[in-house]
């Protein structure tokens, strides 16, 4: 029997059509999946979106008290979305500033529809008080929908008067020469300082795996117009830069950052659960400005355990903070120190670089419980362990000083779990003292 011929053309025309059809038809199915997947997701953020608003429509927290003092026979709008910003006066008062008075906001929200990702926040605040200080800041911890990157910065401008209490952490040692009895300053006499101080800062992370991000930026520290009040030939401030090479007017410290961060966080405001680490480097360098070179590490770590299902936000919280020089010279206002972390708010009991080296470790705990069932109102107890290096022999991790206290928290805006923040904490050499804030310490 004779074999049909077949045109060439034919079976390639042939071939086409069917790799077209099959194109077509895989294509049909990775649209069908990435649809279906589409899908998924959108109803996993409208169920984690429905499971929130019930556990919120429970809680009480300033926006509801305004409405039922102001608006109290309006029914509340079940489809109005609640409000990220909280706007709040910042007022206090102690020796050191005066009496301040301004304003104070904090926002957050999640960007996207991936209920996984983390939320951004952001704050601002301006202030001015009766000894002439004026302050404004403005910083964010924003992640991109999944978490893919994430930045964080602030931008500082500030007239400010800074207390100084001298290097180290209050160690007497015996026999001592007058030059370093002065720089030690264990009795903790307050020299104060005035001047302009500018500072802006910014990283860019990249996710590289769930939770983990790698991230690198710069920052620049310059102070302006330093005027020390004591007029003495020998202060802990004109002893440390003539010893290491600074003038006593100003100085800039810019460099380089370089990060690596790990977040499990479910909120960055008020984590009930999760951990918080990132361990930095930070290259100050002349080239980009910076008065002298220097490399330092820093180390940021927080953990939180959630003690009840019922009310996840009993809470045990643990923070440890740390900064060490490795070489260079640091400036003396910039010295890692009490307060100094990236949010200021370590070391309660002690007012801002009330101890401070150039190697520097503060370790905090807290208990936070609900004190109504609404939420409305809550309370936490903490304590702290600072420690630091000195320029007379004391090491790192040998000497430690306690601070402790309570404080009650007002939930302001439920949405995003942000807390009106009162503490009244006690330290040694007679510290004590009222802190107002937004948001917990850590």
């Amino acid at each position: 029997m004779k074999l049909q011929q077949h045109n060439p053309y034919k079976i390639l025309l042939l071939f086409v059509l069917f790799m077209g059809i099959n194109h077509a038809a895989f294509a049909q199915v990775a649209t069908a999946v990435d649809s279906l997947k589409r899908d998924s997701l959108h109803h996993v953020a409208l169920q984690a979106q429905q499971q929130e608003r019930a556990v919120l429509a429970k809680q009480y927290d300033f926006g509801n008290l305004f409405h039922d003092i102001f608006t109290p026979h309006k029914q509340p709008d079940s489809l109005h979305k609640p409000s990220g910003i909280t706007i709040i006066p910042n007022i206090s008062a102690n020796p050191t500033i005066g009496f301040q008075v301004g304003v104070k906001a904090v926002a957050g929200r999640k960007l996207g529809n991936d209920p996984n990702t983390f939320m951004s926040v952001a704050a601002t605040s301006a202030s001015i008080t009766t000894k002439n200080i004026i302050y404004f800041y403005i910083n964010h911890n924003i992640y991109t929908p999944g978490n893919k990157w994430n930045f964080q910065g602030n931008i500082v401008i500030a007239k400010t008067v800074t207390p100084d209490f001298g290097l180290g952490i209050g160690k007497s040692v015996a026999g001592e020469s007058t030059v370093d009895e002065v720089l030690a300053n264990p009795n903790r006499k307050v020299r104060v300082f005035n001047s302009m101080f500018y500072n802006v800062r910014e990283k860019v992370y990249k996710e590289v795996a769930k939770g983990l991000f790698v991230g690198a930026g710069a920052s620049f520290e310059v102070r302006k117009n330093i005027d020390e009040k004591d007029t003495s030939a020998l202060t802990p401030y004109k002893i440390y830069n003539q010893e290491h090479g600074f003038k006593n007017g100003s100085y800039s410290a810019n460099g380089l950052l370089f990060n690596l961060q790990y977040t499990t966080r479910d909120n960055q405001n008020r984590a009930y659960k999760g951990i918080y680490a990132d361990v930095g480097i930070r290259a100050n360098q002349s080239w980009m400005g910076s008065t002298q070179n220097a490399l330092q590490i820093t180390t940021d770590f927080r953990k939180y355990f959630s003690l009840s299902d019922s009310n996840p936000e009993t809470v045990l919280a643990f923070w440890n903070w740390g900064s060490y020089l490795v070489s260079g010279n640091v400036p003396y206002l910039e010295l890692p120190g009490t307060a100094r972390d990236g949010a200021f708010r370590s070391g309660r009991g002690y007012t801002s670089q009330y101890f401070k080296g150039t190697q520097f470790n503060d370790t905090e705990a807290e208990f936070r419980f609900p004190i109504t069932a609404n939420k409305f109102l809550s309370g936490v107890a903490f304590g702290n362990l600072q420690t630091a290096n000195d320029e007379q022999g004391t090491k790192l991790f040998q000497v430690f000083q306690p601070g402790y206290g309570a404080g009650l928290r007002v939930l302001f805006n439920k949405a995003t779990r942000t807390n009106l923040a009162l503490d009244y904490a006690f330290g040694k050499f007679g510290n004590k003292g009222f802190f107002l804030n937004l948001n917990e310490a850590f």
